[in-house]
């Protein structure tokens, strides 16, 4: 071949590798095995987007992946699910009681706005009771297991079910329509332990009654 024809062919060929090289860079390059098995394996919370999702909390009514101090990691998830739900009911209760205070007394007892100051008209006797036959009643219930150890020795015991439904609300429900009626629970529940909170330092901060 001729110099003109060797520097003609050498030409074309650089201007194919250029091209070549170019597009390369438009190509989605395969990230890493190890980084892309890591992102899937590691779901995120849905409460706390910036935290792995809590897998001990699946399956549970109410679970929008909320642990930001890894209880469940640490503590058995069944003595704490019913320790959120007898906390939750005992501040709604406590909320009902909170408010009602303000307007109206138990008969023989003497009237105080201010809700923290009844149990001082009561008296520490009538308090110790309250406390002792809660005892009592939470000791029952549970057939003598009242540890963490030991409450949930049996399998089949569901947390926070007491058996106790006077009104017969569950009666006759599916499975998907007594897990709605859980999850009202458990956020009515959620929200009266905020509350009945906010009620009791409202009255300590301000020195005044509720309303």
């Amino acid at each position: 071949k001729s110099r003109t024809e060797t520097l003609s062919t050498m030409k074309y060929l650089a201007v194919l590798a250029a091209l070549f090289g170019t597009s390369s860079a438009f190509v989605a390059q395969r990230p890493a095995a190890g980084v892309s098995t890591q992102l899937n394996a590691e779901e995120m919370s849905k409460a706390l987007p910036f935290l792995t999702y809590p897998k001990n909390l699946k399956g549970y009514v109410g679970d929008v992946g909320f642990d930001p101090l890894g209880f469940s990691e640490n503590f058995d998830m069944k003595w704490l699910r019913e320790s959120e739900i007898k906390h939750g009911r005992s501040s709604m209760l406590a909320c009902l009681g909170f408010v009602m205070q303000q307007w109206w007394t138990i008969p023989g007892y003497t009237h105080v706005d201010d809700s923290n100051l009844a149990p001082t008209v009561v008296g520490t006797s009538a308090m110790l009771q309250i406390v002792l036959w809660m005892g009592v009643l939470e000791f029952w219930t549970n057939k003598g297991n009242v540890t963490m150890m030991d409450m949930f020795n049996d399998p089949n015991r569901v947390p926070g079910d007491l058996g106790f439904d006077p009104m017969g609300l569950a009666v006759g429900k599916s499975d998907d329509e007594k897990a709605e009626m859980q999850l009202k629970e458990i956020k009515n529940g959620r929200l009266a332990m905020l509350a009945i909170g906010g009620m009791i330092h409202h009255n300590w901060v301000t020195g005044e009654p509720l309303f």
